[in-house]
């Protein structure tokens, strides 16, 4: 495994704004992996870059030295002053071996992202694996390499709670929301248009729910998300002359007071007086303590969904431990299947070499001799020299496997 190789650089060492002066766009990645490819002499290599690491995975008999890594980034040719070059080159993780294969199984298994449990890194480093493979940069070995995480992966995520609760404020309002059984055609206002209502409508959107309003401070923001929503969009100073009433009301605003008042509730209701949902994200919230008091209502705020999700991220944390084995048992069964396909590859040759003698030996060596046999002595030579040919290409074979087998178990005990 010495040459496997691993550069990354994650959330850990790098500021998040700063991982974005590292990615790649598709339209160049080509380009930029075969010139470094052909400088550097790197046989396969493949290219990982998600919302918090850029990684470069790739064989090759390399030292990670500073020069070296010096040498790949500049043949990358970031678009980054070099000043700031070297900057990245402090921050930079080097794995290398058995270091950069484990590395490789915990990142696919999210115990190294910045949401332990994340189950889309699996997805992305898929996807970055197949784009690669398609371009013709990767060969035999990581795909041996990319079978075994993904195989891993998926033990993981089935055999632990990893990923089993979610832990983001959106996917535990919108869980709540389904266990109050929204109609399909529930009307939706969308008060505040800032990342976090845009998931979480976009959430509902996905399931089917087409009913929004869209308020926001700002016209052109509301009208953005309105968009996406195929929705009406409205500035916030209009909400208190809406009069289409409401089953559902998500707010959240970066207002330093509540805005969601009980003149303002009373208005938006127009006369209905059905129990309504109200999933309040905003810190602090935006819905005033004495609507959630004198309103009947089903209220989802977000300290509370804050706590669960603290509890969830705690479960995920508790099941690393049971990861990390399912991680090591995976690393000592594959090590010898490495090396049992390295021996493969490199035996290729043998039965046509095998061959060669043969033909050799035949029509060169002894061809005289094998002139003066009678047809039937040539028979029962022909018989068993075929089946020496045979057997002498599957023994060596087996042998190496057998001996590269007993060398992982040792290694590994």
């Amino acid at each position: 495994m010495k040459n496997l190789k691993v550069i990354a650089f994650t959330h850990k060492h790098v500021e998040l704004k700063d991982l974005g002066n590292l990615v790649i766009c598709n339209e160049e990645l080509e380009e930029r992996l075969i010139n470094l490819k052909n400088t550097l002499d790197i046989p396969e290599i493949f290219y990982i870059a998600t919302c918090n690491r850029v990684e470069f995975v790739f064989s090759g008999a390399h030292e990670l030295n500073d020069e070296f890594i010096a040498n790949f980034m500049h043949r990358m040719n970031f678009c980054v002053p070099s000043e700031r070059l070297q900057c990245y080159l402090g921050q930079v993780t080097r794995y290398a071996g058995m270091d950069a294969l484990t590395h490789l199984f915990r990142m696919s298994c999210s115990l190294e992202s910045l949401v332990v449990g994340e189950k889309e890194i699996l997805s992305q480093v898929r996807r970055a694996y197949e784009r690669c493979r398609e371009a013709g940069f990767t060969g035999d070995y990581l795909r041996l390499v990319m079978d075994r995480l993904v195989k891993t992966a998926k033990e993981v995520y089935t055999h632990t709670n990893i990923s089993r609760n979610p832990i983001s404020v959106v996917s535990l309002a919108y869980r709540k929301l389904k266990e109050t059984k929204l109609p399909q055609n529930a009307r939706i206002l969308v008060i505040g248009s800032g990342e976090t209502n845009q998931h979480l409508a976009k959430y509902l959107k996905k399931h089917q729910h087409s009913n929004f309003v869209v308020f926001n401070r700002t016209l052109a923001n509301a009208e953005k998300l309105a968009a996406e929503l195929h929705a009406e969009a409205y500035p916030l100073s209009a909400l208190g002359s809406y009069k289409k009433g409401f089953d559902v009301m998500i707010v959240c605003t970066g207002s330093p007071e509540a805005i969601i008042d009980v003149h303002l509730y009373k208005m938006l209701l127009h006369g209905e007086t059905d129990r309504k949902v109200v999933v309040d994200l905003a810190v602090p919230n935006d819905v005033d303590v004495d609507v959630v008091a004198n309103f009947p209502m089903h209220y989802i705020e977000v300290s509370s969904l804050q706590a669960i999700a603290e509890k969830n991220k705690q479960d995920r944390y508790n099941e690393l431990e049971s990861a990390d084995a399912i991680i090591q048992q995976n690393i000592q069964e594959f090590l010898p299947l490495i090396k049992q396909r390295r021996v493969e590859v490199a035996m290729r040759e043998v039965p046509e070499k095998i061959k060669e003698i043969r033909s050799f030996a035949l029509n060169e060596v002894f061809a005289q001799d094998v002139q003066k046999l009678d047809p039937q002595a040539r028979e029962i030579l022909e018989k068993v020299i075929n089946y020496m040919e045979k057997k002498y290409i599957k023994v060596p074979m087996l042998m190496a496997k057998e001996i590269l087998v007993k060398n992982s178990q040792s290694e590994i005990n």
